[in-house]
């Protein structure tokens, strides 16, 4: 009988190591945009608004953009 002589080979990229670099690669991804997430807060965290005319403020208009104003 003929044996079969394929080698299978555990750490090939379609095996455990491939499973490895696609998790290691993941985790980078998701640590860039934590840190991106954090700076973009850290940057606007002092950014206010403040209303210029609060009496001028309608319901229903378009035009309540213009009383707001960043500080």
């Amino acid at each position: 009988m003929a044996e079969n002589t394929t080698r299978r080979m555990c750490f090939n990229l379609n095996g455990l190591l491939g499973g490895i670099i696609a998790t290691v690669l993941l985790l980078a991804i998701l640590a860039f945009l934590v840190i991106q997430a954090i700076a973009v807060q850290k940057a606007n965290a002092t950014n206010y608004y403040e209303i210029e005319n609060p009496t001028s403020i309608k319901a229903i208009s378009v035009d309540n953009a213009n009383n707001w104003v960043n500080r």
